[in-house]
C-alpha cells in the first residue's frame, strides 16, 4: 500500500521534470533566438540614415531620401521617404527589413556570412 503512494508521487515528479524540460527546450529554440533577432533589427533601424539603401517588407528597393516623426492617430510614427527609380515612396520605418548589405538576420543580401 504504502509502494502505491510513493510511486504516484514519483510519477508526478518525473512529469513535473519532463514540463520543465520541454520549457526550456521552448526558451532556447524559439522565444530567445526570436527575441535576438528583434534586437538586432532595432539596433538596424535606429542607425538608419540619408543615403542608405533599403528594401521593404514588400520588396520595394531605394534610397532614403527623408527621415521624419510623425504624430498619426495620437502615436508617434517614424516615416522614411524611399527613392526608388523616378517614384518616392513613404514608409514606416518598421517595415524596412534590410539597410545597405545587412540583412535583420546579420548575413549579406546573397546569403552568405559576411567576410
Amino acid at each position: 500500500m504504502f509502494q502505491t503512494q510513493s510511486g504516484s508521487g514519483s510519477g508526478l515528479t518525473v512529469l513535473l521534470l519532463q514540463m520543465v524540460a520541454i520549457g526550456l527546450v521552448f526558451y532556447f529554440l524559439i522565444l530567445r533566438p526570436s527575441g535576438q533577432a528583434r534586437k538586432r533589427h532595432a539596433q538596424l533601424l535606429a542607425n538608419l540614415k540619408k543615403g542608405d539603401e533599403i528594401m521593404t517588407g514588400g520588396g520595394i528597393i531605394g534610397r532614403v531620401k527623408d527621415i521624419k516623426e510623425v504624430e498619426s492617430e495620437g502615436a508617434k510614427e517614424v516615416r522614411v521617404t524611399v527613392e526608388t527609380g523616378t517614384s518616392t515612396v513613404i514608409v514606416e520605418r518598421s517595415r524596412i527589413v534590410r539597410i545597405g548589405g545587412a540583412t535583420a538576420g546579420g548575413a549579406t543580401a546573397g546569403g552568405a556570412p559576411p567576410a
